[in-house]
């Protein structure tokens, strides 16, 4: 499953949507600290944004920032009527709760999809214009490629408010049957092989690896795990032994990643033309 290029067609889209806008959607990220991941994504955002004529403001503090600094920076973007879209890049670091981080946020700006109100719509199945991006992704590729989920059974290795937790009600919502697995749970491979369609989202490559023999045939596979061994980027599918055996499978780098980057600019889009009058 090409994300890679699907995203490409939706930027293309948005661009040309955002070329007739007369007030040009804003998204304002904020990273607090120095880690190298959340750095490079908060670039990949920026680009992105760029590419397609969304404004991007970035608000870089310092790693021993105060909560308290940090909801004072989130109110002002709040009351900013020229900033649409607010994403604080996670992790943060330990003095601050990513929770009360969240809950300060705007629901109309909260690009990410997750303030209480957002995910709260989408759990009680209304449909939510601001829904987080990567499990929105997730479902705008299983569209494209016209794979439906309704009946199907679908098993989520995540429990995360990022992946795990919005994908399960989305899935819910179109008529999926679905079980979430995690950590804790036993025999795990008894259940990835009733999937058919399976996503997993961990990350401890190589610790956790999903093989060949805990997927059924021709189940569907979504590859959301980003693990870096010697530099090198991979998902947590064995992707060489896994394809063969998968009806559809994504790629990492080139499947969920980009996907989720063109949901935070639809997103984005989303929040100006709701909140420009």
């Amino acid at each position: 499953m090409d994300g890679r290029g699907l995203a490409e067609k939706i930027r293309l889209s948005f661009k040309e949507e955002i070329e007739k806008m007369e007030k040009k959607p804003c998204l304002a990220a904020v990273l607090v600290g120095e880690d190298p991941g959340s750095k490079i994504y908060v670039g990949i955002k920026e680009r992105a944004c760029s590419e397609v004529g969304i404004l991007s403001k970035t608000y870089r503090l310092p790693e021993e920032t105060k909560q308290e600094e940090l909801l004072n920076l989130i109110d002002k973007l709040n009351n900013d009527e020229n900033t649409h879209g607010i994403l604080v890049q996670m992790p943060l670091p330990n003095q601050i709760s990513e929770n009360i981080v969240i809950e300060k946020i705007s629901p109309e700006k909260d690009v990410d999809g997750l303030h209480p109100v957002n995910l709260g719509k989408l759990f009680q199945g209304n449909p939510s214009l601001l829904v987080p991006c990567t499990p929105k992704g997730i479902m705008n590729l299983l569209d494209h490629y016209q794979i439906g989920v309704a009946g199907k059974n679908v098993v989520i290795i995540n429990r995360s408010k990022l992946v795990g937790r919005p994908l399960y009600a989305m899935m819910i919502n179109a008529d999926a049957t679905v079980t979430t697995c995690h950590s804790k749970t036993k025999n795990l491979e008894e259940e990835t092989k009733k999937a058919d369609i399976l996503v997993t989202a961990v990350g401890r490559r190589p610790s956790f690896t999903v093989t060949k023999e805990m997927i059924k045939e021709n189940a569907v596979v979504i590859d959301v795990g980003i693990n870096r061994i010697e530099g090198k980027l991979y998902g947590d599918v064995d992707f060489e032994n896994v394809k063969n055996k998968a009806s559809y499978i994504t790629p990492v780098p080139g499947g969920v990643g980009p996907m989720t980057v063109a949901m935070l600019l639809e997103n984005t889009l989303i929040a100006a033309k709701n909140i420009t009058p």
